[in-house]
């Protein structure tokens, strides 16, 4: 890709959560997008609907429903060609799901992480990938906070184990073909058009309606949550800048707020933010679940200038208000 700065993305995952908010950046700065997504029914697929209305309203995006495991299909989208970049977000996301829906990863997380390899890999401009891993690839084993150097061989879900599997057919790829890429190892990434299968989300619509939440673990779980708008400035750069310091051609970053919160003072802002104390059920551990997670942000920051600014308490009360209003409660 070089130093010029991108004229066209292609965007995998364009109606998610994450991918929602990069289109949204990336047109902001004169890119155009092209958006493709499955639209799979994981969570209400009006969701995502709701979320493509917003982004085919504006100039510079273009969306293609393919799912990315189709590689003939991939390859065939209309000005595929022309993409300088390319930011990988599509992805079957959970761990609980994976343990009743194994295939489904299987299909989206593995054939589709190497169908937008063999994309990049036969591209005329041999784009840079910047492409979503997960703090999960952690597991139980590595010490807080999490640096990219620790052993990530032990994950305790399937989900976890595709997603390290992507580094590695990440890694595998560059050697052989010399792609520029880099993996994004999320760290519970939460705000405004977020997803229903998250903690935060079910904490809130419980909380408003008065139905008991379930805290499991008793609680004494600790989560690394980071605001929207922290991340996609984060995802954006990658795709964008270089390096600021010499870097192999592939990378993996752990992307972050670097401030575990623990479980209940998280619900406790939830509770202030909406205005009403939750009932709550407690619960022991759930299968394929981890204690803690925090990442250590040093690489991200010292290569691309990643400081995430902002506190819980301003976002969760930003996420409450959008749910509100998306909601009508």
């Amino acid at each position: 890709m070089g130093h010029d700065r991108p004229q066209t993305i292609l965007l995998t995952g364009a109606a998610g959560f994450i991918g929602y908010h990069v289109a949204n950046k990336l047109i902001d700065a004169g890119i155009n997008v092209i958006g493709v997504d499955n639209l799979n029914d994981y969570y209400p697929v009006s969701l995502k609907q709701d979320r493509l209305e917003r982004l085919n309203a504006r100039a510079g995006f273009r969306f293609h429903k393919i799912d990315i495991a189709d590689h003939k299909g991939l390859f065939a989208v209309e000005g595929v060609a022309a993409a300088d970049a390319v930011i990988h977000l599509a992805a079957q996301a959970g761990v609980r799901y994976s343990i009743d829906n194994p295939f489904a990863y299987a299909q989206s997380n593995l054939v589709g992480h190497l169908s937008v390899l063999e994309l990049v890999r036969h591209h005329p401009k041999k784009p840079r990938l910047v492409y979503a891993s997960s703090s999960s690839v952690y597991g139980n084993t590595a010490t807080a906070p999490y640096s990219e150097q620790d052993r990530v061989d032990h994950p305790v879900s399937l989900y976890a184990a595709t997603k390290r599997s992507n580094e590695l057919l990440s890694e595998s790829y560059t050697n052989l073909y010399g792609m520029d890429q880099i993996g994004l190892r999320f760290f519970t990434v939460y705000g405004p058009w977020g997803r229903p299968d998250m903690a935060y989300w079910s904490f809130t619509r419980d909380i408003i309606a008065g139905t008991p939440i379930r805290v499991f673990n008793n609680g004494q779980l600790e989560r690394d949550f980071t605001f929207i708008d922290d991340i996609v400035t984060g995802v954006v750069a990658t795709a964008l800048q270089s390096p600021a310091t010499e870097q192999p051609k592939h990378r993996v970053y752990n992307i972050g707020n670097n401030r575990p919160v623990e479980l209940g003072r998280f619900i406790a802002i939830i509770e202030d933010a909406v205005g009403r104390k939750a009932e709550r059920i407690m619960l022991p551990m759930q299968q394929g679940d981890v204690k803690a997670t925090c990442a250590n942000i040093d690489a991200l920051q010292r290569d691309y200038g990643f400081t995430p600014s902002t506190r819980l308490e301003d976002g969760v009360p930003a996420f409450v208000r959008w749910y509100r209003d998306y909601t009508k409660t």
